[in-house]
């Protein structure tokens, strides 16, 4: 695999910085290995199977160990990609470590893909191996991998969890290992630079494409990370969002194994469960969208429940409504850290721990070492602050390109990347996201502010969740719609609506057309609002 963004000049910055280390992931955890062999690694519970797997970092090791030889026995070599349409259980990581001891490229699938998007996908990567659940929320994903397969040449293998004959996972873990293959496969070292993940995005505008990361670009961002929220060896991150998305495999597979941490995986997100798992495995630091923080604040809240243990919750994904914040705070007592970031670079921004309220509130956090962001306008130019316009990011994480899709990332000629979002920035360097470019609501001419708008409805007692998307208008080419999920027991109508937001002193001109009342919004696992699907909705009259 070649990719677009991995030029020589980037190198020589990024390592003379000492901002890339030069290591992969199995550096530092062959070093806990060998410091606390039985030191528990992962804990990894199946709601539906109602059984909890723990795992050291010595049996983690020899586990990938297996499933890397029997990749080794089916041909899988560096370069080749290994995908794993996997919920949160515990042969996700040994997954991912098995494909780094052979050099192979682990492609994360979310479980909700079915066979109109794996034949895209797999296809697109040329995909060697395929590792399924058998049934998993009441999909037969072996039934689903198999009818893909017939449809794909280079899928030359179907391994399925729980599954039985020859397709069984538990037949790639390779037994009667002989010691030319122990030396054959301890004799592999897999260049930092080498790319080891492809993640497809999650789905916000409706058109995947095939993220790539190298251990370089993986690790620059979760030292700095590690070391700014102050987590080390002793913590233990609880991970509820899919480890086949961004935010749940770098800060629940790899953060944790680069620390020596212990990781706790949930597989199905229920409040309830999330907070029994943080206070019985004594969790310090978690990590989520908005979804996970409000519903687990509001089980707290309902029950009395208290979660002492932890730490730090760090929500990332989409801008946190500011009344959040102190909420979860007060319900938790634990430290809420905004931030905000992408599949392409992780963390960009986060606050800091010693930041007052008004950052956590009012902001998405400031650059992580070895990161620069900025907000210009669309001829380039720099904003001055406080101003809305672009926002770019460039530095140590940003990705090294999209499968098979050369110059498809817009990156400039002086490495800045496109997010796609808009932002403003404050005196101290802080950015508040404002929504996507493609979110923006063009209304008569007048720019409008959805994200203040949402803040200020979120607020309104009987609103439990709101989003805000614009529909064509042949006259004033957009107005806006707000979807609303109103809180259990309560209704909200369009008068409450716009009655509430006269009251907050808005202006008539923000104040959305129409209003619709759903029972849910649509989402990606990650946390996400599907915007693309709600304009969809808004356009249909839906």
């Amino acid at each position: 695999m070649t990719f677009d963004l991995m030029p020589a000049t980037r190198r020589d910055a990024m390592t003379s910085a000492g901002l890339w280390r030069d290591e992969t992931l199995l550096d530092p955890f062959r070093r806990h290995v060998a410091a606390g062999p039985r030191k528990p690694a992962v804990i990894a519970s199946r709601a539906e199977a109602g059984d909890t797997v723990r795992i050291s970092y010595g049996e983690l090791d020899a586990l990938s160990d297996r499933l890397a030889i029997g990749l080794m026995r089916r041909g899988v070599g560096e370069g080749d990609v290994v995908a794993f349409q996997l919920p949160n259980w515990w042969q996700f990581p040994v997954l991912h470590l098995a494909c780094l001891k052979v050099g192979a490229v682990s492609n994360p699938l979310m479980v909700i893909f079915r066979e109109r998007e794996l034949t895209f996908m797999l296809g697109l990567a040329e995909t060697k191996v395929l590792v399924v659940p058998d049934r998993f929320r009441n999909v037969d994903h072996g039934a689903i991998a198999r009818a893909v397969q017939a449809q794909l040449p280079s899928l030359a293998y179907v391994f399925v969890v729980d599954g039985e004959g020859e397709e069984a996972f538990d037949r790639l873990l390779a037994a009667d290992i002989t010691e030319a293959e122990r030396a054959t496969l301890a004799a592999r070292r897999l260049s930092p630079d080498a790319v080891i993940e492809l993640l497809y995005t999650s789905g916000t505008t409706g058109e995947p494409k095939g993220v790539s990361h190298t251990s370089n670009t993986m690790l620059a961002n979760l030292v700095p990370f590690a070391e700014r929220l102050r987590l080390g060896p002793d913590d233990v991150v609880h991970m509820p969002s899919p480890m086949a998305h961004q935010l749940g495999f770098m800060y629940g597979l790899v953060l944790p194994a680069m620390l020596g941490a212990t990781a706790v995986l949930q597989d199905i997100f229920v409040a309830e469960e999330m907070a029994r798992q943080i206070t019985q495995e004594g969790a310090t630091f978690t990590m989520g969208a908005t979804p996970f923080l409000n519903d687990l604040a509001d089980h707290c809240i309902r029950t009395g429940t208290r979660t002492p243990t932890l730490r730090v919750f760090v929500s990332a994904g989409a801008p946190i409504p500011r009344p959040l914040v102190a909420k979860a705070q007060d319900a938790l007592g634990a430290a809420v850290i905004s931030a905000w970031g992408m599949s392409e670079n992780g963390a960009v921004t986060t606050t800091r721990l010693e930041d007052p309220q008004e950052k956590v509130t009012a902001t998405d956090g400031c650059p992580l070492p070895g990161m620069e962001v900025r907000v210009v306008d669309v001829s380039g130019q720099p904003l001055a602050v406080g101003e809305d316009g672009m926002l770019q990011v460039r530095g140590c994480s940003n990705f090294v390109g999209y499968l098979k899709r050369p110059g498809l990332a817009q990156v400039d000629r002086d490495g800045w990347f496109d997010t796609g979002d808009i932002a403003r920035m404050d005196a101290d360097g802080y950015i508040r996201i404002a929504g996507r470019s493609k979110d923006i609501i063009i209304r008569g001419g007048e720019n409008i502010p959805v994200v203040e708008v949402e803040n200020l409805l979120f607020k309104h007692p009987a609103v439990s969740a709101v989003a805000i998307v614009g529909y064509p208008d042949s006259r004033l080419g957009e107005r806006a719609c707000a979807f609303v999920i109103p809180r259990a027991g309560m209704s909200f109508s369009f008068e409450d609506m716009v009655e509430y937001l006269k009251a907050q002193k808005m202006a008539m001109q923000y104040i959305p057309e129409r209003l619709q009342v759903v029972d849910a919004l649509p989402q990606t696992p990650s946390g996400k609002i599907q915007k693309f699907r709600l304009r969809e909705m808004a356009r249909d009259g839906n």
